[in-house]
């Protein structure tokens, strides 16, 4: 599962050439950025369903008796009233509040979990954690490599993937998942993505992943199914307002300037980080996380300056241009003085002002199935 070079490939990469995937580096790994076109491919999640690679995300699992405890120490969110079968979305942060990174927490049991991470920080997550585990009575192992992970995303994902499974689909609640079958294969199938659409999240054993990922082709061609590329992934996340670590999110940032207290349970004893969160809260926020839409033409692009009268007042940490929209998005932190939605401010692109309003994301309404 790797190149001759130093980046990493996932078990689908023939498949991704075979299909017109144009290959990038990206996050240590060599993944499609796209296949007949970021802005088509967009749509084809947004107007039905589409399939990305995703097997360059990490998946940790933790299991035994102290499980439950070390991640409730690990993490921002409580985990205490998590059901099986149920996942969670939480941080992992520094002492000082900086985040580790963003990811998901999934329960099979009291004393059973895996976590999937992102794939630049999934060896760094593990060390995190094992440094963290101490004597704690759990087995923690990095089963990146030996899974592939695919997202099912658009409107009509569940008739498609209902086709290969022989549970139903439609019991499978939001932020939760089931064990199951998908074309005679074991497979972990969360109801969880990253588009805003309704759709499903499958983990598979990697030996398995290039036959499946051809059944879902197949049975996805009654739908128009397309494979989507990593570009795609990123405009519609952007509509979304969704974090991106790295961006948005990383081992300096405040988290709850990135509006992200929700996942942050103070009333929680004793996770890493909470002291210094706390005190952040009690301080107030200087700066906060926002969108901003551009009301002239233009694309815009991480680390534009955002000003107000022509002074720089933020900076952005994400851009892109909305298919869906049809104009300039992105992500910035700005003063908290003009945050407010409906704030008019001046994006610096190639050294002219172009006019923008602040928006609370998401940009457009999701359509998740809750």
């Amino acid at each position: 599962m790797s190149t001759s070079s130093s980046l990493k490939t996932t078990p689908l990469t023939a498949i991704h050439k075979e299909l017109g995937g144009k290959l990038v580096p990206f996050a240590g790994w060599q993944m499609p950025i796209q296949f007949q076109g970021v802005i088509q491919e967009h749509q084809c999640v947004r107007d039905g369903v589409g399939i990305f690679d995703v097997s360059h995300m990490g998946e940790i699992e933790i299991q035994g008796p102290s499980a439950k405890s070390l991640i409730q120490k690990l993490v921002t969110n409580d985990i205490d009233s998590m059901q099986d079968n149920q996942a969670l979305y939480t941080l992992m942060c520094l002492e000082h509040g900086g985040v580790v990174d963003d990811l998901l927490v999934h329960r099979f049991s009291e004393d059973h979990y895996f976590l999937c991470v992102n794939a630049s920080n999934t060896d760094k997550d593990y060390e995190w954690i094992l440094k963290n585990a101490g004597s704690c009575d759990a087995k923690i192992r990095n089963t990146s490599l030996e899974t592939a992970q695919f997202a099912v995303q658009g409107k009509n994902s569940e008739p498609l993937l209902q086709k290969l499974c022989e549970i139903s689909l439609s019991e499978i609640k939001y932020y939760h998942f089931k064990k199951t079958k998908i074309h005679n294969c074991e497979s972990i199938i969360a109801r969880t993505g990253y588009t805003g659409e309704d759709g499903f999240e499958i983990y598979i054993d990697a030996d398995h992943a290039e036959p499946v990922f051809r059944a879902i082709l197949d049975a996805g061609k009654d739908f128009n199914l397309q494979p989507i590329g990593l570009g795609a992934r990123d405009t519609l996340r952007m509509e979304m307002g969704y974090a991106l670590y790295g961006n948005e999110i990383n081992e300096k940032s405040k988290p709850l300037e990135a509006g992200l207290g929700w996942v942050i349970k103070l009333g929680k004893k004793d996770f890493i980080g909470r002291a210094e969160l706390e005190k952040q809260k009690h301080a107030g926020n200087k700066r906060k996380l926002v969108g901003i839409r551009l009301l002239g033409r233009g694309v815009l692009r991480p680390h534009y300056q955002i000003l107000k009268n022509g002074a720089p007042v933020g900076e952005l940490t994400s851009g892109t241009f909305s298919p869906s929209l049809n104009t300039g998005i992105g992500l910035c932190y700005v003063s908290s003085e003009y945050a407010e939605p409906g704030t008019q401010l001046d994006v610096e692109i190639r050294k002219l002002s172009v006019p923008a309003e602040v928006v609370k994301p998401p940009f457009l309404p999701t359509r998740v199935k809750k």
